[in-house]
């Protein structure tokens, strides 16, 4: 099996800078009172989800912290796709509780609700003031990352995504200062995962593995985390699928999510999440099923451009994807079946059509993908009309 190979990557600059640290391994959160103390916190805030609230993992971590002797509340009122006024309600909880410290506890929602609460109850205003990079100018409360979902890599990024309320507009609100200090991955919490949810934030997490890869500010770091991610998740997705108890491979797929999040902090992401974030604000299509049903064709797209093919059959190579391929041309339609069989594979449909997507709207979906962030990294140059296209092969 190809390994990362130093000479075959685009000798980009890069500036890296660990921000958080990893803890990682079965029955972790069991550290989390001492993590919290080592970071000098007495009063933590919990944020997470109501679903999440029945698999007794709050409660937990709230009884872990008070037995070492750190006042504990609860916060469960994040909404899925988090909006500035989720967002706002609870920076009010943590400044009346008067917290100390904020803890991330459930997916990407919950992780992201707890960075762009403690932007508003550090630095104040409005959650919109933060929209873009290194806009606070005020210290942030230490936070602690505990995902319970493979998916985003929220746990290893700076970036909070909050969906302004009005327009749904998903705004990326970056600060080094939000960078979790702890990410925490027990894989033993994603065993209570549904296998739709497992599906689509797995999807996810391959997703950022391959845009991150071929992305153009993509550098020698960035390059080792996504390979490395792809490898991962791609191989164990798939197992923990057929198997939801397959711990070994939940470990797996949790760490390359993180391993996906890390990438993505040193680099960037493509026209895949561009396409997919109007779907998500129009149809309120799950952000894993958007992504996943749109990258095999960006990465179609992008395959006319050289270095984009040569990563992608690079992928294929690290991954093991029906052994090793010389034919960069047959590694790009591997990679695109593969990512394909995924959504089939668990019974997700790789048609827009079939999950409720107007076609009428495509032209209206290509203006507002046209606008988002993520567009401007891609490693092939695209626009409106050619985002249009793509929505319509997908459909």
């Amino acid at each position: 099996m190809e390994k990362y190979n130093p000479d075959s990557v685009d000798n980009h600059s890069f500036d890296y800078q660990a921000r958080t640290r990893i803890v990682f391994g079965n029955n972790t959160l069991n550290e989390l009172g001492k993590i919290v103390r080592d970071l000098n916190g007495s009063r933590a805030i919990l944020v997470t989800d109501p679903g999440l609230l029945h698999t007794g993992h709050p409660e937990r971590a709230k009884k872990l912290l008070e037995k070492s002797g750190i006042q504990a509340e609860i916060f469960s009122d994040v909404v899925e796709n988090p909006t500035a006024n989720c967002v706002k309600k609870c920076a009010h909880h943590a400044q009346y509780f008067d917290a100390d410290i904020m803890i991330g506890l459930g997916g990407g929602s919950a992780m992201d609700t707890a960075k762009g609460a403690n932007f508003l109850a550090t630095n104040g205003g409005e959650i919109s003031d933060f929209w873009g990079f290194g806009k606070a100018t005020q210290p942030m409360l230490p936070m602690i990352a505990i995902p319970t979902t493979a998916g985003t890599g929220s746990e290893c990024q700076s970036f909070a995504l909050i969906s302004a309320d009005d327009t749904h507009m998903k705004m990326a609100c970056g600060d080094f200062k939000a960078a979790p200090k702890v990410a925490l991955l027990d894989p033993e919490l994603t065993l209570t995962l549904p296998s739709s949810v497992t599906a689509h934030t797995g999807v996810d997490a391959i997703a950022h593995a391959v845009e991150a890869a071929v992305c153009k500010l993509r550098n020698p770091f960035s390059t080792m985390y996504a390979q490395r991610a792809f490898e991962l998740t791609i191989n164990s997705l798939p197992l923990v699928l057929d198997d939801p108890r397959n711990l070994e491979a939940r470990g797996k797929m949790l760490l390359g999510a993180a391993f996906a999040g890390m990438a993505i902090e040193n680099s960037m992401l493509g026209a895949a999440h561009s396409l997919a974030n109007p779907l998500t604000a129009h149809f309120n299509l799950v952000h894993g099923i958007a992504v996943g049903v749109m990258l095999p064709h960006v990465v179609e797209f992008n395959s006319e451009e050289v270095q984009a093919k040569k990563i992608y059959s690079e992928l294929v190579n690290i991954a093991a994807l029906k052994g090793r391929n010389d034919d960069e041309n047959k590694s790009v339609s591997i990679l695109i079946n593969a990512l394909s069989d995924l959504l089939e594979g668990a019974d997700v449909s790789t048609k827009l059509s079939d999950h409720g997507v107007e076609k009428s709207m495509i032209p209206d979906l290509a203006i507002e993908a046209s606008k988002q962030w993520t567009k401007s990294f891609n490693p092939r140059e695209i626009n409106e009309e050619q985002l249009a296209t793509l929505y319509n092969s997908a459909f």
